[in-house]
């Protein structure tokens, strides 16, 4: 058995794994559960990007997110919710997570429950990374287009550090919000608005 060993750091890192590329789906998921204490995504291109736990403030701020997501789509009642923990198997290949996000029901009803049971094999209609101190700007707007590349209907990248929130839709040109109070998910998540106060 190979062991890695991931040096204590605050940005991703990138490694590579030649013995088995192009990893298999099968073999990234009995990766993941060989390290399931970090978490692990895979890109379109097949990198597998290694990241430590949140720092707690950050992880602090992604419950206050998903809190409010959860609270609406209760009440709303045409999707389901999935926390930093869910990784999505995109049309693209590429195996995500975002740090909270939101899918219409008739989509996600049309899961198997063994797909639901894995890294689903669909892309949400909305995410939300929030960025971190250590987290570079530039590989999460990359990310945020790959999500927009597979499907996404909407997308939020807040920048904590510079109180920026970045609104990525399909074939429109990238919005940026200077230190919003609130941010509009209409007409795509008819009714939410992100409260911007304990997130920041």
């Amino acid at each position: 058995m190979t062991t890695l060993l991931i040096p204590t750091q605050s940005v991703p890192l990138t490694i590579d794994l030649p013995a088995i590329e192009p990893m298999t789906v099968e073999q990234f998921y009995q990766f993941c559960l060989a390290n399931g204490d970090l978490r692990i995504e895979r890109t379109a291109s097949g990198e597998v990007i290694v990241m430590s736990p949140a720092f707690s403030d950050t992880s602090n701020r992604n419950g206050k997110i998903f809190q409010q997501l959860a609270n609406w789509a209760e009440q709303d009642g045409t999707g389901e919710t999935f926390d930093s923990s869910a990784g999505f198997t995109l049309p693209k290949v590429a195996i995500l997570s975002p740090d909270a996000s939101w899918i219409k029901l008739e989509r996600w009803n049309a899961l198997t429950e063994e797909q639901k049971a894995s890294f689903a094999p669909i892309c949400p209609d909305f995410v939300i990374e929030l960025r971190s101190s250590s987290d570079p700007l530039k590989g999460l707007q990359n990310k945020m287009q790959e999500y927009i590349d597979n499907g996404v209907l909407l997308g939020l990248l807040i920048d904590r550090k510079n109180r920026k929130v970045y609104i990525y839709r399909p074939n429109r040109e990238l919005e940026i919000l200077d230190n919003p109070e609130t941010v509009s998910a209409d007409p795509e998540l008819t009714g939410f608005v992100l409260r911007m106060a304990k997130i920041w």
